[in-house]
C-alpha cells in the first residue's frame, strides 16, 4: 500500500519575509517624518545661505558703484571749481 506521508511545510521563509516587511515599514514610518523635517531644514538653510550670498554680492557691487559715482561727482566738482577759478581770473584781467 502506497501511503503518501505529507511533510510539514516550512514556513520560515514566509515568516521572515513578513517580519522583514513589518520591520521595514516600521523603520520607514519612524524615519520618514525625521527625514522630511531634515530635508526641509536643509532646504531652508541652503535658501538662507544663497540669499545671504546674493545680498553680500549685491552690497559689494552697489558699494563699488557708489564709490565710482562719488569719485565722478568729486572730480566734476573739482573741475567746476577749477573752471570757475579760471573764469574768475579772466574777468579780473
Amino acid at each position: 500500500m502506497d501511503v503518501e506521508t505529507q511533510k510539514p511545510r516550512d514556513y520560515r521563509f514566509a515568516i521572515g519575509l513578513l517580519a522583514g516587511a513589518a520591520v521595514g515599514a516600521g523603520l520607514t514610518m519612524w524615519f520618514a517624518p525625521h527625514a522630511a523635517t531634515e530635508l526641509r531644514r536643509r532646504i531652508a538653510d541652503s535658501t538662507k545661505n544663497l540669499s545671504k550670498q546674493a545680498s553680500d554680492e549685491l552690497t559689494r557691487r552697489t558699494q563699488g558703484f557708489r564709490e565710482n559715482v562719488a569719485d565722478a561727482v568729486a572730480r566734476g566738482a573739482h573741475e567746476v571749481e577749477r573752471q570757475a577759478a579760471v573764469i574768475g581770473t579772466d574777468r579780473r584781467t
